[in-house]
């Protein structure tokens, strides 16, 4: 069981670095471990009928297995350096790009041609924020859709799986340091390899400081990103979507001067459940097949916040709060905004006289009980801002989900080369607290790839 590099993650950052890896050097053996599912065995139990809230699985295929938690993603690839990571401040922007611009070309060329590439460049709508008080950011914006993303990632696993061995449903449990490289031990085999890369992303993250504990790699305390998800009309929004898709509007809140920012927009989409670690928050998919869009839009709203002495644990911090709301609803809350603005619940009866009808069975509830003043307070500001250059986001319908909780790892002590003071340990994507989007994850793969090779 010796291999030249085992890559721990089949998320995008462990594909395209298997993917660049095989195309470089085909005759290294290389070897992929994933505690989840192939990607034609991930299935969510939910079906909104018989199962209609998170039942626990052993291995959520919503966050782990083949293609990571992006699998079953809208599938943006936001290719930019304004968001998404810092993967810039370590590799250079230029090259950050140009590996951002191939991995888009390989998506194209394993079943995503034809899909549309977005750009905020010189749209109106940046002087619309602008007198308003917010901020468009630039990015161009591939858009896959759910069902296209998951071609694209049918056939990039057909182009591997014969090029190299993977373990799926097989959770790494430590890694050691031996004279020549690296033991990886599973549950019932231990495997060894000169050269080890560790991409287990956002789900993994207490799993990574683990590792980093054990193998002395120093780390830093990183941000948790909370707040809700917005469930509204799609004409409501269409004028934005139809021409950016994804708008990353960002808004500095009078009261505070905290900075909140929409994220994850999906036009005629649909609201999910997701699993992390056992704790139930919420997130939202779109298809580029019309046959399975939605009348509605969602995206989240989401405040950053940033911890410093005495307290470091920010995870932690974001993790009571969604256990609190799974407590209070057992799973997701959903309360209509002009509910929440006049102090009270929503409950099965408000939400049934609704004129929009919810795409996720959530249970109607206050989420002023479950997310702190001051961030329900921004998001609150942040809607009536909203409400300027889309008039109807602060309707009384609006419908928000909470929690919605971005977990970040603590980020990583790596070099320019994303290796760690442990020679020929990488470690890369989401799980590095370095990048946070499915472009910069797999740009990340592509570098440490090339830079093995190079060795």
């Amino acid at each position: 069981m010796n291999y030249d590099v085992i890559i721990v993650g089949a998320g995008p950052g462990g594909i395209f670095s298997a993917y660049e890896l095989t195309k470089l050097k085909p005759e290294l053996k290389v070897a992929v471990f994933d505690a989840g599912h192939q990607l034609n065995k991930r299935f969510c139990p939910i079906d909104g009928e018989k199962i209609k809230s998170c039942i626990g699985c052993k291995s959520c295929s919503i966050m782990n297995g083949f293609g990571g938690a992006g699998a079953f993603s809208d599938g943006k690839y936001n290719i930019t350096n304004d968001f998404g990571g810092t993967l810039y401040e370590y590799i250079g922007k230029k090259h950050a790009l140009e590996l951002m611009h191939y991995v888009d070309d390989i998506n194209m060329r394993y079943g995503g041609e034809g899909t549309k590439l977005y750009s905020t460049a010189g749209s109106k709508f940046k002087k619309l924020c602008l007198q308003n008080g917010m901020h468009l950011l630039d990015a161009s914006v591939r858009h896959l859709g759910t069902d296209i993303n998951y071609v694209v990632l049918e056939n990039l696993y057909n182009h591997l799986k014969d090029k190299l061995d993977f373990y799926f449903d097989t959770p790494v449990e430590a890694i050691f340091r031996t004279e020549d490289g690296y033991e990886i031990h599973c549950a019932n085999a231990t495997y060894t390899c000169k050269k080890c890369v560790i991409s287990v992303g956002r789900s993994g993250s207490k799993w990574m400081e683990t590792v980093c504990k054990d193998l002395g790699i120093q780390t830093k305390s990183n941000r948790v990103d909370l707040g809700v998800r917005v469930e509204l009309p799609a004409e409501v929004f269409s004028h934005l979507t139809d021409e950016l898709y994804e708008s990353k509007i960002v808004y500095r809140t009078q009261k505070y001067g905290d900075l909140v920012r929409t994220f994850c927009m999906n036009p005629r989409g649909a609201v999910v459940n997701e699993n992390t670690n056992g704790i139930v928050t919420v997130n939202g998919h779109s298809y580029e097949d019309p046959a399975k869009q939605t009348e509605n839009t969602n995206f989240a709203l989401l405040v950053s916040k940033h911890f410093s002495e005495p307290f470091k644990d920010s995870n932690g911090y974001g993790e009571s709060i969604a256990r609190l709301s799974n407590m209070l609803g057992g799973g997701v809350i959903a309360q209509r905004f002009g509910d929440l603005i006049r102090g009270r619940r929503s409950t099965p009866n408000r939400m049934n006289d609704s004129f929009m009808t919810p795409t996720l069975n959530a249970t109607a509830g206050d989420l002023s009980l479950v997310l702190p003043k001051r961030i329900l307070d921004g998001i609150i500001e942040m809607i009536y801002a909203l409400d300027k250059i889309a008039p109807g986001t602060a309707n009384d319908d609006t419908l928000l989900y909470g929690v919605e909780v971005k977990f970040y790892n603590m980020e990583v002590a790596v070099d320019e080369h994303l290796e760690s003071c442990c020679e020929g340990l990488y470690i890369i994507g989401d799980g590095s607290g370095i990048t946070h989007s499915l472009s910069h994850a797999s740009a990340s793969g592509v570098h440490v790839a090339r830079d093995i090779v190079s060795k």
